[in-house]
Parts: structure tokens; sequence; C-alpha cells
């Protein structure tokens, strides 16, 4: 059951995923120090999956984590892929096919809201998804450094690269299909939406 806490296990680790953003592309872009981006990376993966667990068993589930959750991940991905597209480590049609997908599910939301419902909820499927594509993408970074196992990393993370992008847009695909369906089976609320109000004229009276 969710609740309207804000000081909980989960949200500090979105809040902490969150400040690692910046920290992430300030270590990949401008100090170019690959062994910390990677470091930074698998931190980001182990707590993405740690809070939702978390919030289950700790029974800390909370509306503020159901927002911030998702959106850490998908800024985060957004980022992350941005950065590699930067540093030739990923190929460009890859990040827009995984932003394409999130901006298409944006764009679904006010059907929701126009019928006062809440977002759908998260298909777990979407969350190993996120979570092999977080993991992916430390391991191409290894693969660029000058280690032993460079080879692997390069091939690791390909593969879960292959896995992680098609689960993804399938599980957009799903979204995309509940939005459909509730847009075809529920008619939107009268009213819903932002009002604007307009003032009211005063009515004067000039006589009987």
């Amino acid at each position: 059951m969710t609740s309207d806490r804000i000081l909980t296990v989960p949200n500090v680790l979105s809040v902490l995923r969150l400040v690692g953003v910046p920290v992430f592309l300030w270590l990949l872009l401008v100090q170019h120090a690959d062994g910390w981006a990677f470091a930074l990376l698998i931190a980001s993966g182990i707590t993405d999956f740690l809070d939702g667990k978390l919030a289950r068993l700790l029974d800390q589930s909370s509306k503020l984590g159901a927002l911030l959750d998702p959106f850490v991940d998908r800024l985060f991905l957004v980022t992350t892929l941005a950065a590699f597209v930067l540093r030739d480590l990923l190929p460009l049609w890859v990040a827009l096919l995984l932003v394409g997908r999130d901006l298409v599910l944006t764009a679904t939301l006010p059907i929701y809201r126009r019928r006062e419902l809440p977002p759908p909820e998260v298909i777990y499927l979407g969350k190993a998804a996120t979570f092999a594509l977080m993991s992916a993408l430390p391991w191409l970074l290894a693969g660029e450094m000058d280690w032993p196992a460079d080879g692997f990393g390069r091939a690791f993370g390909g593969a879960l690269l292959i896995w992680g992008t098609a689960v993804y847009v399938w599980t957009g695909l799903l979204y995309l299909g509940k939005a459909v369906a509730v847009a075809r089976a529920i008619p939107p609320v009268a009213g819903a939406g932002p009002r604007i109000e307009l003032p009211r004229r005063s009515r004067r009276k000039d006589g009987p």
C-alpha cells in the first residue's frame, strides 16, 4: 500500500542516483575517468534494483517513490546514452530508439489524465530491461578500457544491450497497448484537465 511518506530508504536511494547523474557526466565527458564512471554506473544499476525490492520488503512504497524512481531511471538512462554517443561508445540509432520509446509513452499520459486515472502500473519486465541496459552500458565502457577483460566487457555489454533494447521496446508496446485500450473503453471525464477561471461579470441593476 502506498503512503505519503517522503523519507524512506527507497527514496533516499533514488535521490542518490539523481545526484549521480551530473557526477557521471563530469567523469565521462570532462575528466575521461572511465574507471570511476564505470564504478558509478554499476552502483546506479545496483541501487535501481534495490529500491524496488526494499520498498516491498520494508513496506515503504510511497507516492513520491512511484514518481521519483521511474523519473530517475529515465533521466540516468537518457543522459548516459547521450554521453555514450558523444564518446562514440554507442550508435546514435540505438539511443534514438530507446529515447523515442519513452517520448511516445510520455505522449500517452494525457489519456489517463483526461479520465482522472493514475498512470499504468510499472511492468516489472520493463524494470528488468532498464536494469539490463544500465548494466550493459558500464560493460561497454569497460570494453574500451585498457585491462585484461576488455574483450569480455565488449561482448557481454553488447549482448546485454541487444536483450535490454529488445525487451525495453517490447514493454513500450505493452504500455502503448494499455493506453489505447483505456482510450477506447473509458470515455474522458467532463471538465477533466486544466481549467481556466474567467472573471465573473458583476450584475448591475439600473432600476426596475
